[in-house]
């Protein structure tokens, strides 16, 4: 698999935050990155018979560039039309929201009052999120931070009143500021895929074949128990064709049906919490 690993090993991109999530990662104390796409990256690079080197990256916007660049073979990432642009995406793991964090001191209460005049949004740099939040507010705009560790200070100096991020990784913020929370309802739904360079359509096949086998297999649902994301949901199975001519329906990422949306328990299929002991689905 010459086109997968050019270098003979698996040169594999995660992005790090201070908080685990379904797509961050974090440090142990020697410096090595734990989390759900380290575990997924070290069963892949066992799967082809070669030794890993994580690139860690302070976020998913330096991982498209090293990523598009082939200075990486492999990266998980939230899809966009941008990043689609760049890069050949191959199934999601995880079904993600994104919508904002509003602290105590911004009296904003719903999702339509963060779009006003002279609301501070903050938002991770060259990332879907802060596109997507770009795209839908017309009457603020937000402002970049080059790492999550930036946004947060940038809230806590109150330069921010906003946070611009994934539903799923917002609950360990929220704590971390009292009188603080999460927005109902958001303003992108997406998939959270592996991802490899243009123009490499082995590779693609290859990691479409395995990341729907680690989902089918229960290797997605381990590492999120292990990294105490029980409460979180596997992506169901897509339908793909290990070929270098998949039209683009048949590999795209699942999406939600519509922005508009209220949460009801159901089971399993995205990246739900619980909710009265059972996990959420998004729904029209």
């Amino acid at each position: 698999m010459k086109e997968l690993i050019p270098t003979g090993k698996l040169r594999f991109g995660v992005a790090f935050a201070p908080k685990m999530s379904a797509l961050f990662v974090i440090k142990d104390p020697g410096g090595t990155p734990r989390g759900v796409t380290v575990d997924l990256g070290n069963e892949l690079a066992q799967r082809l018979g070669v030794p890993i080197e994580f690139m860690v990256a302070p976020n998913t916007g330096v991982l498209t560039d090293a990523l598009a660049s082939a200075a990486i073979d492999v990266a998980f990432m939230p899809v966009d039309e941008e990043r689609k642009k760049r890069l050949e995406f191959g199934p999601a793991y995880c079904l993600v929201e994104s919508t904002y964090m509003v602290t105590a001191a911004s009296g904003i209460r719903t999702l339509a009052e963060v779009d006003r005049p002279g609301v501070r949004v903050v938002g991770i740099a060259n990332t879907t999120t802060i596109r997507a939040a770009g795209r839908s507010l017309i009457n603020t705009t937000p402002i970049a931070a080059t790492s999550i560790d930036d946004a947060v200070a940038m809230l806590r100096a109150g330069q921010a009143v906003a946070f611009a991020f994934g539903r799923d990784s917002l609950p360990p913020f929220v704590a971390e500021f009292p009188g603080s929370h999460i927005v109902d309802g958001g303003f992108q739904q997406t998939g959270i895929a592996i991802a490899v360079p243009k123009g490499h359509p082995e590779a693609l096949a290859y990691v479409t074949k395995f990341i729907e086998d680690a989902k089918a297999s229960g290797s997605v649902r381990r590492a999120m128990d292990r990294a105490g994301m029980a409460n979180l949901a596997v992506a169901p199975p897509e339908r793909y064709r290990l070929s270098r001519h998949v039209p683009p329906d048949d590999r795209s990422v699942p999406t939600f049906p519509s922005p508009r949306m209220r949460r009801e328990p159901a089971p399993r299929h995205g990246c739900g919490r619980e909710n009265n002991g059972g996990p959420t689905k998004l729904t029209v």
